[in-house]
């Protein structure tokens, strides 16, 4: 059956509008939520809790990979329109994922035990609570796991108002645990963990009985069909590969600063990166919209129209996230003050690395689909994961020549650039039709010209303004967002970009007059 380009493109944008919607309440609540948290746990238990489950995570290199599996694996089979082996990935999905979460549980509950009680700067009277922190984040983390497979039917079938309805259902359960909290008498900290390992069960039990309603694939059968669970987990493993890479910069990362610095610069790195995962949803509900159809084009054949899409997530991605993150950037000091009142040492820095590092990333993305829309990983994973590896030994020799904390996230910046120019000429190697040239002049270049362009100037206008009041705080960012939406328009867009966004200001001009 022929592909409607025009539907294709519909769908997209109003997927990602629900996905919009979403965020923003995510956003506004998290950002409470965030606050709150902050101030009744203290700085060291807010970092406790950010390091002892980061350890946890170090194991999501497993979760990610089989994440990719799936979505990769269902949304080929949507677009083959091939029901019968449809159903066949999404249970040999599921039953790859119950023996991932049966690992993590054997490995979380040696090493990772041993290594929380004997090396992790920790102070001695709190290692009780670290210890149920670590346990709820276990628990937690194989819940996520074993959902994977039906967020990724929802992904695969373009189901985001399910995403929006049930995030709003998370936020606000959250939001919840924020009033206990403040109510309740016992640990905080832990009383926070065994409270939001509740809302992922919860959450869990939601996204299952959707699933099961709504796609017929969806019904777990257990049937060992050799050929596909090797194809299913020989991707997975060479994703295992690369996410191992990922695992080992973010979460290394993070034990290395305890190691050098404590509790306290974790809760600067946490606040830094909990900043940056809701500014990157930006960006990352448009890819979210968009991956799919990437992988659908490329089933059906339609190589032109896959790497146009692929193309269009590099720019718009980058372009989603400059928009917001260049006004975070100008005000930092008020926005650091203003929401959380206690503002970690090194907050600002770190956050301020993190958004840089984020940018340059976001043109990632789109790649990663197209190498997987193609079954080929096996060279991209083992030399991504060789990348980002770099970053664990470079955090650590940094840290140990005596660097403020916050030059951690310098190895960081250069082996995500590394990792993105890696990811083209892999992908160029596999589909040919992709141009280097391209690339790299009109996307990569280009895009950071533009947004170190517009935080220039952004900075040179703001000076002018006292950052100390919320007028000034609103007057900047709107400037700085004012120049980031003109700097797009004139020097990131084509022609033809241009024409389109021109002609419909005009029809909304014309309907209002």
């Amino acid at each position: 059956m022929p592909i409607n380009n025009n539907e294709n493109n519909k769908r997209i944008a109003k997927n990602t509008l629900l996905l919009y919607v979403r965020m923003l309440f995510t956003i506004i609540v998290g950002l409470y939520t965030s606050r709150i948290v902050l101030n009744t746990l203290g700085v060291n238990d807010y970092g406790l809790y950010n390091v002892v489950g980061g350890i946890v995570s170090m194991l999501g290199f497993l979760n990610s990979a089989m994440t990719a599996a799936s979505q990769r694996f269902i949304s080929f089979e949507l677009g083959k329109q091939n029901k019968q082996k449809l159903e066949e990935v999404f249970s040999t999905s599921v039953t790859i994922h119950i023996i991932i979460a049966c690992i993590i549980f054997i490995t979380a509950e040696t090493i990772g035990l041993w290594f929380l009680n004997t090396h992790m700067n920790i102070a001695t009277s709190r290692m009780t609570a670290a210890n149920w922190v670590y346990q709820c984040s276990i628990f937690t983390f194989m819940i996520s796991v074993i959902s994977v497979p039906y967020n990724a039917c929802i992904v695969a079938h373009e189901h985001m108002k399910t995403f929006a309805y049930i995030s709003i259902i998370e936020v606000s359960l959250k939001l919840a645990i924020v009033y206990l909290l403040l109510i309740l008498s016992f640990d905080k900290l832990i009383i926070y963990a065994v409270l939001l390992l509740c809302v992922s069960l919860i959450i869990r039990v939601i996204y299952g009985i959707y699933c099961k309603k709504k796609f017929e694939e969806c019904t777990y059968r257990f049937h060992f069909n050799k050929k596909l669970f090797l194809e299913m987990f020989s991707f997975a493993g060479w994703s295992i590969i690369g996410n191992l890479g990922f695992s080992l910069k973010d979460q290394g990362s993070n034990v290395v600063l305890n190691l050098f610095c404590g509790t306290a610069i974790n809760a600067a790195r946490g606040v830094a990166l909990q900043v940056n995962g809701i500014i990157s949803n930006f960006s990352n509900n448009f890819l979210m919209a968009l991956n799919p159809q990437i992988t659908k084009q490329y089933a059906t054949g339609d190589i032109p129209k896959s790497i146009q899409l692929v193309y269009a997530g590099c720019r718009y991605s980058f372009y989603l996230l400059s928009i917001i993150s260049i006004p975070v950037m100008v005000n930092l000091d008020y926005i650091l003050s203003l929401w959380l009142g206690i503002v970690p040492p090194y907050t600002k820095e770190f956050l301020f690395l993190t958004l840089i590092t984020a940018l340059i990333n976001s043109m990632s993305g789109s790649l990663v689909t197209a190498m997987q829309a193609t079954g080929r990983i096996r060279n991209f994973q083992i030399v991504i994961c060789i990348i980002m590896m770099c970053e664990f030994p470079m955090t650590y020799i940094t840290l140990k020549m005596g660097y403020k904390p916050y030059w951690a996230v310098i190895p960081s910046i250069i082996v995500i650039t590394l990792g993105l120019i890696a990811r083209f000429l892999l992908l160029k190697q596999l589909v040919k039709s992709y141009s280097i040239h391209y690339f790299i002049l009109h996307i990569v270049l280009r895009n950071i010209a533009i947004a170190a362009g517009c935080l220039i100037l952004s900075l040179y206008i703001s000076q002018y303004w006292e950052h100390n009041d919320f007028i000034s705080f609103i007057l900047t960012s709107f400037i700085a967002f004012i120049i980031t939406i003109v700097g797009i328009y004139l020097g990131g867009m084509t022609s033809q970009e241009r024409l389109f966004i021109s002609s419909k200001i005009k029809i909304i001009l014309r309907h209002n007059s």
